[in-house]
């Protein structure tokens, strides 16, 4: 099997756990979510925790290095297919829609904080973990993230 077809399949894979994650995580919360989506706010933090943690903790001059493959299914189609940056960005505008813009801006607020918050502690974690991580480079940060 090609190295594409097989990065695809691990992509695909992921994503698909990755998306019944996110709706049943976005199930399960929708009794609480009539003010704020509360659900994708946490899908998305657990996120932003989870990719900083993975990438950090599996970085390949760490003490935990993982095959590429393993990074890219997790990074990118496990947690690429939980978060939603769309499901954010529509929930914001129904509340403008609905007359709150207060709730729409503190859905903004929240989320990107949260979420920075989120992916910071993650890295810390993973770093503590692996015994202090290397710094990147910017263009290691954009192949990381590509």
């Amino acid at each position: 099997m090609s190295g594409m077809i097989q990065t695809t399949l691990w992509v695909a894979a992921g994503g698909a756990i990755g998306s019944v994650a996110r709706f049943w995580i976005a199930l399960l919360m929708a009794p609480y979510s009539r003010d704020l989506p509360w659900g994708t706010m946490l899908i998305n933090v657990v996120g932003s925790f989870v990719i900083s943690f993975f990438a950090t903790l599996t970085i390949e001059q760490g003490r935990y290095p993982a095959p590429e493959l393993w990074r890219i299914g997790v990074m990118v189609g496990i947690c690429g297919g939980f978060t939603t940056f769309s499901s954010f960005s529509f929930q914001t505008l129904e509340l403008i829609r609905a007359g709150a813009p207060g709730r729409a801006m503190l859905n903004i607020v929240l989320s990107v904080a949260l979420c920075l918050i989120a992916v910071s502690l993650g890295y810390v974690a993973a770093e503590r973990l692996n015994g202090g991580v290397p710094q990147l480079t910017e263009t290691q940060v954009e192949e990381e993230t590509a």
